[in-house]
């Protein structure tokens, strides 16, 4: 791999340190092994020197320019994972986590010819069929999509 694309390749596998300049270990300043780009091996680096070294955790992680909370996230991942616990992983859900087989199968019987179907007469079908209810986003529905209580449910300073 050339010098030249190894910030890039790293950047698409999301392990790209954003700080670079913050690692001060005299190891990753001087050319060679070590890339202070690569967040990976940072971390490793990291632990090690706290483990091996016998550092405290606190100044390690200052040391590589990283955060107490990073140090102990990779701990607990490399405890758990090893080297590959340290690998950037892919945030938010890993599958459509609101669209059961039920709602699926719902959708596809309502298909029109052209195999559209608009947004809201969806929601309001899926809402009639698999809940019981007004349709959360509606009037009277708070941000979270729950109903709020009618003003004669509501108390005020104890009343």
């Amino acid at each position: 791999m050339t010098k030249e694309g190894k910030p890039d390749r790293l950047r698409q596998m999301g392990a790209l340190n954003p700080k670079p300049e913050g690692v001060r270990a005299p190891w990753f300043r001087e050319a060679g092994f070590f890339d202070p780009l690569d967040l990976v091996q940072v971390k490793y680096e990291m632990l090690r020197h706290a483990r091996e070294e016998g550092t405290n955790k606190a100044d390690a992680a200052a040391l590589f320019g990283l955060s107490r909370q990073t140090y102990y996230q990779a701990e607990a991942a490399f405890e758990r994972d090893g080297m590959s616990g340290l690998l950037p992983r892919t945030r938010g859900p890993k599958s459509a986590h609101k669209l059961t087989g039920e709602v699926m199968r719902l959708v596809e019987e309502h298909l029109d010819a052209n195999g559209q179907l608009q947004a809201r007469s969806l929601a309001d079908l899926v809402h009639a069929r698999l809940t019981a209810g007004p349709p959360s986003g509606g009037p009277g529905a708070c941000e979270t999509g729950h109903q709020r209580p009618s003003s004669q449910h509501r108390t005020r300073g104890g009343a």
